[in-house]
């Protein structure tokens, strides 16, 4: 049976390359939804020229990639009979059509997976993408524990199956992508990535993507654990130095301080970081086995580095840098997993 292929291009104030886009995948067989984020009458030209071979959605006010994206999707979800699959592609032009096609071939080959169309970063790419995906692919990797290359890719491609889990994921703007990819993580969800080439038009001066604003929404939830271990192990080196410098005793000290910056991470991290609505009994019981087995090997690392003759604050000092990667991930995919929401196929 033919897959029927649906791009759906969110866009704020585009130029005229959107319609060269929708132009050449129309000549492609693709069904095209445009969503005019609220662009203004500035631009009505270059979307009522896009009506000739496509569906446009327009609101008024910009509400973000992420809302665009969403509106989107619920009205492929409520239009559109499948099987199909479904592309969403940058307006900027900055998505080459064959490697559209690509992307939705291998989507429809694995109707469970979202497929990302990644680039290399190679050539003369703008050091400001580069830097950017190199420090979000670093971060995806530490706090999901997967890798992927290409994490602000726009190019994804998925099947009917998945759109509505991916109305439910919350985000306005940028974050949202991020967010779709940290879920499918925390889901266990396939996500594959297949190469395509990478462009940048003008040092890819036509993104609207704002550093600072939009990169906090995006980091926001990995520096907050790390606000919250920063402030639990200044607790907790505190109190060890005291308690070492009263009993001269590494273990006594070392344990007695966990004991006191544990409850303290524990609260911080349930109500400020992860919001997680699981029971105080069942989250706090996963807590204390994390604090049990963490403050185990804590002494046993910081014995064995103190023994080898690094100093004791130094020992302490890279002990909690190895521990803090362990506490993130069972904290973030276990004690305080989100409850994976129900959802119906579309």
């Amino acid at each position: 049976m033919q897959i029927r292929k649906i791009a759906l291009i969110p866009a704020y104030e585009p130029d005229f390359s959107l319609l060269n886009l929708v132009y050449e995948l129309n000549d492609n067989n693709f069904d095209i939804i445009v969503v005019d984020d609220g662009s203004g009458k500035k631009y009505s030209p270059i979307f009522n020229a896009c009506q000739s071979v496509a569906a446009v959605i327009s609101y008024p006010d910009n509400k973000g990639k992420g809302t665009a994206l969403k509106t989107g999707l619920i009205y492929i979800r409520e239009n559109f009979i499948g099987p199909y699959v479904v592309v969403t592609v940058d307006s900027d032009g900055q998505h080459k059509v064959k490697d559209v096609i690509n992307v939705c071939e291998e989507a429809a080959k694995h109707p469970e997976s979202l497929v990302l169309g990644s680039r290399k970063f190679d050539n003369d790419v703008p050091l400001r993408s580069k830097f950017g995906n190199t420090v979000t692919r670093f971060v995806y990797r530490i706090t999901s524990g997967m890798k992927v290359y290409d994490t602000q890719t726009g190019l994804r491609a998925f099947s009917q199956s998945l759109i509505s889990r991916l109305c439910e994921i919350e985000g306005e703007r940028y974050e949202y992508e991020m967010n779709v990819l940290m879920n499918f993580a925390k889901e266990n969800r396939n996500i594959k990535e297949v190469w395509i080439e990478t462009v940048y038009i003008e040092d890819n001066k036509s993104s609207h993507f704002n550093t600072i604003k939009d990169s906090w929404k995006i980091y926001k939830e990995i520096l907050k654990f790390s606000a919250s271990s920063f402030l639990s192990f200044l607790l907790d080196y505190g109190l060890y130095c005291l308690f070492f410098f009263i009993s001269g005793q590494i273990f006594f000290a070392n344990i007695t301080a966990r004991l006191f910056s544990a409850s303290f991470n524990y609260s911080f991290n349930k109500k400020l970081v992860f919001k997680s609505k699981r029971s105080f009994w069942k989250s706090a019981v996963g807590y204390i086995l994390l604090a049990v087995a963490i403050l185990f090997f804590n002494t046993v690392i910081l014995t064995i580095l103190t023994e080898s003759g690094v100093n004791i604050y130094l020992a302490k000092v890279l002990t909690e840098a190895v521990m803090f990667i362990v506490s993130y991930t069972v904290q973030h995919f276990i004690i305080f997993k989100k409850e994976t929401l129900s959802y119906e196929k579309a």
